[in-house]
């Protein structure tokens, strides 16, 4: 029975039942958990060598010298550990700017990150000569953060709105991609080594990459989590969240900063990756509402599980050959948005 209710955060339109959705959101949790165990498993285990569990664990916790520890050790470990924390930051940058903005159809990309990395590394190829993947994480970091921060001059540093922040972007976008092909066809070696980055993939990016970019995709998390309270009073209008004493300014700053450390980290390491960030977000807003302090946790749970999937499934299909992962979360988040708008279970911000 239910003993109380409340107004729900989008106001007059309907109410939450709150006897009733913590639990369901909490088993919500458990069960994103669960899907990234058995994601990793299937990351650890399937591939053009299948390697049964037993002897995946074998090789993780005492290694006997066998065929399998190798491809165990130093393919498919470091593989499966930058899906889970690229996968998180994508999800987690996508709900932050989803909520920012107020708009369920926005991405990482509208703040020029990948626009901004892309640009970055084609100019440390075609002008530096520069070919190593560590070569390029740090200008395609270097690169987000620019982006970002012209997106934010742009659309007003101190009186953004969620509209100005989404045409600065366009434009910041538009232009950085402009340059990106402008160099790629002047130069046909850049376009050769720049291929190679652009298609996102967790095949081939080795664990050095990931602890290099660690520290960022974690002060990136941190911040995500501890903005979750204003970025929920935020979501409700300027006007509301300094009625309940949020700064509105230092919110949406710190949010953009949240956002380039997680996608720009993301991105460096493995390319840009589509669809992760704008769809998970998205769908999870069905379970857990608009409260940020549900969705960023869901999206933290999910998002690494369905990039892991499209890993799989991005193996297997053509063998001995593979898919890169961001072909798969494209075409896997279409049908899964054609599905939820058929459904017509779109949850509003």
């Amino acid at each position: 029975m239910l003993t109380r209710i409340r107004r729900s955060p989008e106001g007059a339109k309907g109410f939450s039942y709150v006897g009733r959705t913590r639990h369901p959101r909490a088993t919500g949790l458990l069960l994103g958990l669960a899907l990234l165990v058995t994601a990793s498993a299937l990351s650890l285990t399937v591939g053009t060598q299948h390697i049964p569990l037993a002897d995946v664990w074998s090789g993780l916790v005492s290694p006997s010298g066998s065929r399998f520890d190798n491809i165990v050790r130093e393919l498919r470990l470091p593989r499966t550990l930058i899906g889970i924390a690229v996968g998180a930051a994508l999800g987690l940058a996508g709900g932050v700017m989803q909520i920012l903005t107020r708009n369920p159809l926005a991405d990482p990309g509208l703040l020029g990150v990948n626009a901004g990395a892309s640009a970055a590394v084609v100019t440390a190829i075609g002008v530096f000569g520069i070919t190593s993947f560590t070569g390029y994480l740090w200008f395609a970091l270097a690169g987000a953060a620019v982006a970002a921060a012209a997106v934010n001059a742009l659309g007003g540093a101190r009186s953004a709105t969620p509209v100005r922040l989404a045409l600065a972007g366009t434009a910041v976008n538009a232009a950085l991609f402009g340059y990106v092909n402008g160099l790629q066809l002047w130069d046909l070696s850049t376009l050769d080594s720049m291929r190679h980055w652009s298609v996102g993939t967790l095949a081939g990016r080795s664990s050095q990459l990931l602890l290099t970019a660690l520290p960022l995709l974690v002060a990136g998390t941190l911040l995500s989590f501890a903005l979750a309270r204003p970025l929920g009073a935020l979501s409700l209008g300027a006007d509301h969240a300094r009625a309940v004493g949020a700064s509105v300014r230092r919110t949406r700053i710190l949010s953009i900063v949240a956002i380039t450390l997680l996608c720009g980290g993301a991105t460096a390491v493995c390319g840009p990756i589509g669809f992760v960030g704008l769809m998970i977000p998205h769908a999870v807003r069905a379970f857990t509402g608009p409260d940020p302090r549900w969705l960023l946790p869901y999206c933290a749970l999910f998002a690494p599980a369905l990039l892991l999937v499209s890993d799989v499934i991005g193996r297997v299909l053509v063998p001995p050959s593979e898919i890169e992962v961001d072909i798969v979360t494209s075409f896997l988040g279409g049908l899964l948005f054609i599905h939820l708008v058929r459904q017509r279970k779109v949850a509003q911000l």
